[in-house]
C-alpha cells in the first residue's frame, strides 16, 4: 500500500555497453516502479476513473451511498473499487457515524504528473 505524497527525483546515470551500442540503465528503483505500476493499475479501470472524477468534482467528501447512486453497480462493487483507490493513495476516507465519506487525496494526485515525467524521463 503506497501513501507517497511527494515524488523524489533520483537519476541514475549508469550506461552499459549493449550489443548494439550504449544503453542507459533504468533510473527508477524497483520499489518506486512497483509503486507507480500500482497507481496505473488502479487507473486502468473505467469505473475507478469515473469515481475519481466524481470525487474531484465535489469540494467536500462524498458518502459512499451517494457514490453508489451514480453508477449501475452495487454497493459491494463500488466499495471494492474505492478500496483499491484508497490503497494506492488516490482517495482518503473519513468516518461519520456509520457512513464512510471519500475524497480525493490531492497530494497523491499532485504527485502523479511528476511520476509520469520520471517514468518517461522528460
Amino acid at each position: 500500500m503506497a501513501t507517497t505524497s511527494t515524488v523524489e527525483r533520483t537519476e541514475i546515470t549508469e550506461t552499459f555497453a549493449g550489443c548494439c551500442g550504449p544503453v542507459q540503465a533504468p533510473s527508477l528503483s524497483i520499489e518506486r516502479a512497483e509503486e507507480y505500476a500500482g497507481w496505473f493499475k488502479a487507473l486502468a479501470d473505467p469505473t475507478r476513473v469515473r469515481i475519481l472524477n466524481l470525487l474531484a468534482r465535489n469540494p467536500e467528501p462524498v458518502c459512499v451511498c451517494d457514490i453508489v447512486d451514480h453508477f449501475d453497480l452495487g454497493q459491494p462493487t463500488i466499495s471494492h473499487h474505492l478500496k483499491i483507490l484508497r490503497e494506492t493513495c488516490f482517495v482518503g476516507t473519513e468516518r461519520r457515524g456509520t457512513f464512510i465519506y471519500y475524497s480525493i487525496n490531492r497530494n497523491c494526485v499532485n504527485a502523479f504528473p511528476e511520476a509520469a515525467r520520471l517514468i518517461m524521463g522528460v
